[in-house]
């Protein structure tokens, strides 16, 4: 398995009002480029839907857990789908990976206009019962504030989130990381008032996260910076990058799904059967025998 940069930092402050969570997702933004083939406004799109959920899914207690974020909005971008294991490992595929529109202020794309009106639905799922299902109206469309709106209706946890994908002259990623601060229940005014005057101050100097991480800072001290003066403390570490999880097996039981009228058909107008991976485009080929089989033995 490739090497990685890319990790995660989760910690949270001593008196327990205060969880967070940073990451640096580089790699694992330019591996997903390198994939889907996308253009600058379809690589930071993406880019930040997965930086979020290797985030909200290195959360859950489950190892076998998993969250789903799925963009659904009306612009050119068409849906985004991202999803996260346990260990933050992410996969996830832009509709429309070539689309380009104008830039919104120099150097500044425009995502929001790319995604459009729609909405988020996030699914959670712990490894018990009924998975999760949350689904909210998408704010603005530019992926962290649809996040933080998720939070805040969703689970009602008040919640910042800061989500950034530097792309090159060359189209390749420079940067992209992101960190999710949220105030658990009971949190008192005085450590409100230092986070939103944080917050407050970063965005008067047009700081950003990947600003912060041009000037060589990593997660770790991306935390410590935000959370300066309240006592935070650093849980654990790891690494994280793109992973997906689609094998032959599983592939099979998708053909299968789709019912026997469907799979007799395509045995009999067809001498082979090629699935491509929306996550990772690998191509998997069954000849005539093997769907023969798959209808025979109802796999």
């Amino acid at each position: 398995m490739q090497e990685t940069k890319d990790f995660i930092v989760r910690g949270v402050t001593r008196d327990g009002f205060i969880k967070a969570a940073a990451i640096e997702s580089t790699q694992l933004v330019e591996h997903a480029r390198q994939i889907h083939g996308t253009l600058p406004l379809a690589t930071a799109a993406l880019g930040r839907a997965l930086t979020a959920a290797s985030m909200m899914g290195d959360e859950l207690k489950n190892e076998n857990g998993s969250v789903t974020l799925q963009f659904r909005g009306d612009g050119p971008l068409g849906a985004i789908v991202t999803v996260s294991d346990s260990e933050g490992n992410v996969r996830g595929y832009v509709q429309e990976p070539g689309v380009e529109l104008p830039l919104k202020a120099p150097g500044k794309l425009d995502v929001g206009a790319g995604v459009g009106a729609g909405v988020l639905t996030v699914v959670k799922d712990i490894g018990e019962r009924e998975p999760f299902s949350g689904k909210v109206e998408l704010l603005s469309g530019e992926i962290a504030e649809d996040i933080a709106y998720y939070y805040v209706v969703s689970e009602q946890i008040p919640t910042v989130c800061a989500l950034g994908v530097l792309v090159d002259v060359d189209q390749t990623v420079k940067q992209a990381g992101g960190y999710m601060i949220q105030l658990m229940p009971g949190a008192p005014e005085e450590i409100i008032f230092i986070l939103e005057e944080r917050i407050k101050e970063e965005t008067a100097r047009r700081r950003t996260v990947t600003s912060m991480m041009e000037e060589g800072m990593d997660p770790k001290q991306i935390l410590e910076y935000m959370l300066e003066g309240m006592g935070y403390t650093e849980l654990y570490q790891h690494p994280v990058r793109y992973e997906c999880k689609c094998s032959r097996k599983k592939v099979e039981s998708a053909i299968v799904s789709i019912g026997r009228e469907e799979l007799k058909r395509l045995y009999e107008e067809e001498e082979t059967i090629r699935v491509t991976c929306q996550f990772c485009d690998k191509e998997y080929t069954f000849d005539k025998a093997e769907i023969g089989e798959m209808l025979m033995n109802g796999k």
